[in-house]
């Protein structure tokens, strides 16, 4: 590539400059008018970009976008340009060598005159990229024709912006480097003046109603007085006909067409619409079930035939669909726009099913679990009906065990989930040691909210669950060798001689959580609410007996490209109970500490402490945070967060005054089963007195590795 560069920029020297073969300047030409109204019904209107394909030249040495080159190092342009053939050939030889081998790469990469853009977002379409900074990072290298298809990307990227006249006016590209490795590119943009959007014009939506036709206005992106941008006229449509297919019009379509306004580079946008009949969901059809009964696939819709046509029902059916493991493959085709337009909507399901026996294995590594590893059967059409069983097992220094799960996908007449699971598991807890013996059952009701218009969903799920476990526990030895710590034993209702306890707890749980978060694992937008809710012994009889109420909030915001600013709190409280020692077993005693909360410590050393330094863990828990997440390089992005909560002995005692506080930075890899993370956090306010593996505590930083977001 490079000693072809060499041969036609000693051929264009060669040639005098009033030949017609000669390289155009690099200055580039202005781009043309405003381009004239336009219609469009498949997609809407498109801004025509016109710009002359350029003959450009790589002067070994470096580029101007005018006359001339610039010398290495920097030199004056006028050293570059030689008088006669000779002199180009002289310096194009003793250049050849240090350029031929392998293209520098982009050391530096900036733009002159971006006034009305955002800078990070040109540069994402272009394939000149900068290399990156970091001494084991990537090396872009500089390609020239890549580079020419980047100068027109520029005036296309401003055109669908609303700057049609936008131009490159010239670039340089310097070498640097004391092997000339190394180049250094500005790019000057003249933006030009925009086209002002000067109002936006609906036709055909008359069957809407008055406040109908409002929302719409307000749920599309264009407004007048700004540049016309073809995404956000793209956007209007999309979100119209959307509108219109969730109030039951379900053949609508509509075009764009855009028309001068009483002003020089000024236009107005008419959104026109085709509504045709309004619509029921007509006769269902079923294909590709083979063992999925087609009872089980409806049971799954939240459409019913002869109910009013609605978008946002059809998105929720399918994803309900895709939510069954045995189907590979779930469409619903509710048929569009042509001659023919029934009033009842036929309804047209295609799956595709997968295997029913799924067998996985998982290793992974993490500072509290240490090497772990996992065992995973499931049969996802147990006896039919996309029931699924499995059995899975666990190793790993923290917990270790085996459980049996059921689930019925649809159980009765209200489309409930049903689930049980059974096991036998080990906890070793830095404060107990826990095996868990027995099993609960849960019935869950889903309920979807969906805005086609806006792109926004939520998913509210309602859970009661029925526990039955026997629980055999023994308090840390670290407790036990302490002879003060004998009554407090006692009060716990554990054997003083070996820390020993166990009984049967049996409650009723009730839970709640509202999602409007597209992605769970790594969340960048909207949030989370959750409530719990338990009562155990009373009526339902069992060794303990007492309240609990727990709540807990997240929140996602996208900061424009450059980061996502993450929110959590959660308070818990212990309640009810006659004596709360005793009613409340110690190992549902609340603690902090860990990768997921107050991460300058490790689990658990969060806690009022005994008298020896010890934790005894809390009846009241308050625990928040706050992370701002930055992508940095590929699929790297740093975190830097503030932690801060506190566990108190007694119900509702909650005291704001008296928080723990951690901060640190976190480096996240983003995978496809979530990002890996290192976070280091720091102790902003140590605990006097904190024991940590029988000696007083002397490190206030600690190291977590672990996979998945913090929250």
């Amino acid at each position: 590539m490079w000693d072809r560069a060499l041969a036609d920029a000693v051929a264009d020297t060669l040639l005098p400059r009033g030949s017609s073969d000669r390289a155009a300047s690099h200055t580039l030409p202005r781009q043309g008018a405003l381009p004239r109204p336009s219609t469009s019904s498949g997609s809407p209107v498109e801004g025509r970009v016109h710009s002359l394909a350029i003959r450009e030249r790589l002067v070994p040495t470096e580029l101007t976008g005018q006359h001339g080159c610039v010398a290495r190092g920097g030199a004056s342009r006028s050293r570059a340009r030689v008088g006669g053939a000779l002199a180009c050939l002289v310096t194009a030889w003793l250049c050849a060598p240090a350029w031929a081998q392998e293209a520098p790469h982009v050391k530096r990469l900036s733009f002159v005159g971006t006034e009305h853009i955002d800078v990070d977002d040109l540069e994402s379409v272009l394939a000149t990229r900068q290399s990156s900074g970091l001494p084991w990072g990537r090396k872009r290298r500089f390609d020239p024709a890549q580079f020419q298809a980047d100068l027109k990307r520029i005036s296309a990227y401003y055109a669908d912006r609303g700057y049609p006249r936008a131009r490159v006016t010239h670039y340089t590209v310097v070498r640097e480097g004391g092997r000339g490795d190394a180049v250094s590119i500005v790019v000057h943009i003249d933006e030009g003046q925009p086209v002002i959007l000067e109002d936006v014009q609906f036709y055909g939506f008359d069957a809407l109603s008055p406040q109908d036709l409002t929302r719409l206005k307000a749920a599309i992106p264009l407004r007048a007085g700004r540049p016309r941008r073809v995404s956000d006229v793209q956007t209007s449509r999309g979100r119209a006909i959307a509108f219109l297919r969730e109030r039951g019009f379900a053949y609508a379509t509509v075009d764009t067409l855009e028309a001068q306004g009483l002003g020089p580079s000024r236009i107005y946008v008419i959104l026109a619409a085709t509504l045709g009949p309004q619509a029921r969901f007509g006769p269902i059809t079923i294909e590709g079930n083979q063992t999925l009964r087609g009872r089980n696939v409806l049971e799954q819709l939240v459409l019913k035939e002869g109910e009013p046509y609605r978008w946002s029902k059809v998105q929720d059916s399918q994803r309900r669909l895709y939510q069954l493991e045995l189907l590979q493959f779930a469409s619903i085709d509710t048929g569009g726009p042509g001659e023919d337009q029934p009033v009842d909507v036929p309804v047209r399901i295609r799956v595709t099913e997968g295997k029913p026996r799924r067998l996985s294995l998982g290793l992974g590594y993490g500072s509290e679990e240490r090497a772990r590893a996992t065992l995973n059967w499931r049969h996802v059409n147990f006896f039919g009906g996309a029931r699924t069983a499995g059995i899975e097992t666990k190793w790993s220094s923290l917990d270790r065990g085996v459980r049996l799960n059921f689930e019925e996908p649809s159980w009765g007449r209200y489309g409930l989930v049903l689930s049980t699971s059974v096991q036998t598991w080990y906890s070793d807890e830095e404060a107990y040691d826990l095996v868990t013996s027995g099993g609960r059952v849960t019935l869950t009701k889903e309920l979807g909210w969906r805005d086609p218009v806006r792109q926004r969903q939520a998913r509210t799920t309602v859970a009661l669950s029925l526990v039955n476990e026997y629980e055999d526990y023994q308090i840390s030895a670290e407790a036990l060798e302490d002879p003060t710590f004998r009554d407090t034993l006692i009060a716990l209702g554990l054997d003083p001689r070996t820390g020993e306890g166990g009984g049967t707890l049996r409650a009723i749980a009730l839970d709640f959580q509202h999602n409007t978060t597209a992605n769970l694992l790594n969340a960048s937008s909207g949030y989370i609410a959750a409530v719990h809710l338990e009562q155990a012994g009373r009526w339902v009889s069992g060794d303990w007996d007492y309240f609990e109420m727990t709540a807990e909030g997240r929140y996602y915001r996208q900061l424009a490209d450059l980061a996502v600013l993450a929110v959590r709190g959660r308070a818990g409280s212990f309640f009810g109970a006659e004596d709360i020692e005793l009613d409340v077993p110690f190992f549902k005693r609340y603690f902090l500490g860990g990768s997921g909360s107050l991460r300058g410590w490790n689990r658990f050393q969060v806690a009022p402490l005994s008298a020896t330094g010890f934790p005894l863990g809390g009846h009241s828990v308050f625990d928040s945070a706050v992370e701002l997440r930055m992508p940095v390089v590929g699929n790297f992005s740093l975190v830097a967060f503030l932690d801060a909560g506190n566990v108190w002995p007694n119900s509702w005692d909650f005291r704001l005054n008296d928080l723990r506080y951690a901060a640190g930075p976190g480096l996240r890899y983003q995978t496809p089963i979530g990002p890996v993370r290192a976070d280091v956090g720091y102790q902003l306010s140590p605990i006097e007195g904190l024991m940590v593996e029988g000696k007083p505590e002397s490190r206030q930083w600690r190291l977590h590795f672990s996979i998945g977001q913090a929250f």
